[in-house]
């Protein structure tokens, strides 16, 4: 069994993503805002907007469902024979569960996983143990690009991080 804080967390996931925005407004965010998904009206990000020395930027927090559910269905089926494809070839007779049982917790799972992690960031700012731009450099939300800063840097484009005003 891995290491997985949260992973049986029966939260309502609408309540840890009230508690998340409850935390950023106490620690002064300037907007907040939800994206769903297109198939089901799940929420798949939070964002908000944040000021740090006069600068404003936008962050998106996206909540990984999908990988979520399959960190757990692989520690579910832990050592049975599954295909390339996560279909099990060879099965314990002791396990009853499907992948698909799954979902709502992966679901539950991730978005507390972002609050603890929400709660530790805000109070490291408020501890003055790092300033807001550092803890959510990566999920800051560039608008031109329609993509965060980590994206980018994953995509080869460290050298594009400055917008088109700053480096004219």
């Amino acid at each position: 069994m891995m290491f997985l804080k949260n992973y049986t967390s029966e939260v309502p996931v609408s309540q840890t993503i009230y508690r998340i925005e409850q935390v950023l407004i106490k620690c002064g965010v300037i907007g907040i805002g939800k994206e769903y998904t297109g198939t089901n009206g799940q929420v798949a990000a939070v964002t908000f907007s944040i000021n740090d020395n006069g600068k404003c930027f936008n962050v998106r927090l996206p909540a990984d469902v999908d990988r979520a559910l399959d960190a757990l269905w692989l520690d579910y089926v832990d050592g049975d024979k599954l295909s390339p494809d996560g279909k099990q070839l060879e099965w314990s007779p002791r396990k009853k569960k499907k992948r698909s049982d799954f979902a709502q917790q992966a679901e539950r799972t991730a978005w507390k996983i972002i609050q603890d992690w929400v709660e530790v960031q805000m109070s490291m700012i408020q501890m003055r143990q790092a300033e807001p731009t550092e803890v959510f450099l990566p999920y800051i939300w560039d608008d031109y690009s329609k993509t965060t800063i980590y994206q980018r840097l994953k995509a080869g484009q460290s050298t594009a991080l400055l917008s088109e005003k700053n480096s004219q």
